[in-house]
């Protein structure tokens, strides 16, 4: 029997013509639980849809979207009306959406909100008593599956941002039958290596059920009781589990967890340098503002100087010698223009002058002048003075005429 070759997109096709075929694949009822619920800004809505062991990928396009009752969330237990179908793209099949019944919220996300208050209440959630994360981690420990792409963003976020940083692996399974355990497991071994500061629990994304090994209690006593700080990167951005709410930070993404847990090189040596240029600008006006103070300082001292003061005494000094000086010859002057009034009034009645015109004075012994012929006595000593000197003279006889 001749088989004939098919392309994959021939492949596809004809899967897809068979299902769209098949009337109970055509006229579908499927009861289940939402998880990874995705609006569209387009109107699609995207999620899928489980029970305790399967789930399968679901769309609801913009035209059903419209009609729906009340709005769908994780957790939402619902009865789906549609049909199963194949993208011819990528070859995936998937539950294409007509209507959405509410039944109530699935046992998995009952289970999550019970435990979720059971700890809460237990404390085991409180900011107070959570670690904080090292500023410049010397090593760090990593529980995660070895052969996911968390493992591999991780280390490239971390070697990307702080070149040179050690990094320990735990390879740990991060989904189904025992994988609490192992997680356990790696956050014993870690907390008992001294050198390690921090550590990763991380997996990519998932739906609730894929991500339900960190919904474990034991786990959640675990991370609450670690020595060493623990950063949560479970899932996407919107996923949460019991393990974010317990340790003492929750990244959004694995390759987030990784840049919680290291510091930016770059970033660092940014900084460094915007404080190496501030403080060389710190110094230097500093140093422009001592170097004003001091002129200023000087320039008082100067003005201040005792110096300047002695300078400014002798000046005073000097002036008032000056003053002095001048009241001194101005004073002499007078005096010496009124003893040369005097010297001229003395002068002209000075007797000698009168000697010059050849008259005598005559004084007795004792120096008195003898202006009156009756003060001449006989046999007396008289002195006589003429225009060139002094003589002695006796009177033998007088005789009055």
């Amino acid at each position: 029997m001749y088989i004939k070759t098919l392309s994959v997109s021939a492949l596809n096709n004809y899967i897809k013509k068979t299902l769209d075929a098949d009337f109970i694949l055509n006229n579908l009822s499927i009861k289940g639980e939402i998880s990874n619920l995705k609006l569209h800004s387009s109107g699609h809505m995207y999620f899928s849809l489980k029970d305790e062991g399967s789930k399968i990928n679901c769309i609801m396009f913009k035209t059903y979207t419209s009609s729906l009752k009340f709005l769908p969330k994780d957790g939402d237990s619902v009865v789906v009306k549609g049909k199963v179908s194949v993208y011819e793209k990528d070859g995936a099949y998937q539950l294409y959406c007509q209507e959405i019944t509410q039944e109530g919220l699935g046992e998995l996300y009952i289970a999550f909100q019970k435990l979720k208050e059971k700890l809460e209440k237990a404390g085991l959630f409180d900011e107070k008593r959570k670690k904080p994360i090292p500023k410049y981690p010397r090593r760090i420990g990593v529980i995660t599956s070895p052969t996911g792409a968390a493992v591999r963003d991780i280390i490239n976020v971390s070697t990307r941002r702080y070149k040179g940083v050690n990094m320990l692996i735990y390879p740990a399974l991060v989904q189904g039958y025992n994988a609490s355990e192992d997680i356990i497991k790696g956050i014993e071994t870690l907390n008992q290596i001294e050198d390690i500061d921090v550590i990763i629990l991380a997996r990519g994304g998932g739906s609730l059920e894929e991500l339900w090994a960190f919904n474990n209690e034991e786990l959640a006593y675990e991370v609450y009781n670690s020595k060493k700080p623990i950063i949560t990167g479970v899932g996407h951005e919107t996923d949460f589990t019991i393990v974010d709410f317990v340790s003492d930070r929750r990244a959004p993404t694995p390759s987030a967890a990784a840049e919680m847990a290291v510091p930016n090189m770059e970033e660092l040596l940014r900084g460094i340098n915007t404080y190496e240029t501030a403080l060389n600008t710190s110094i230097i006006n500093t140093f422009k503002d001592y170097n004003n103070k001091i002129e200023s300082l000087r320039k008082t001292l100067y003005l201040n100087s005792p110096a300047n003061f002695i300078v400014n005494q002798y000046n005073y000094i000097d002036r008032l010698q000056d003053t002095i000086t001048y009241k001194m010859k101005l004073i002499l002057q007078n005096k010496k223009e009124n003893l040369g009034k005097l010297n001229s009034i003395l002068d002209a009645h000075n007797p000698l002058k009168v000697l010059n015109k050849g008259y005598a004075m005559i004084q007795d012994s004792d120096g008195k002048i003898i202006s009156e012929k009756k003060d001449l006595k006989e046999n007396k000593e008289f002195l006589i003075t003429l225009k060139d000197g002094k003589l002695k003279a006796c009177m033998n006889s007088i005789t009055e005429i």
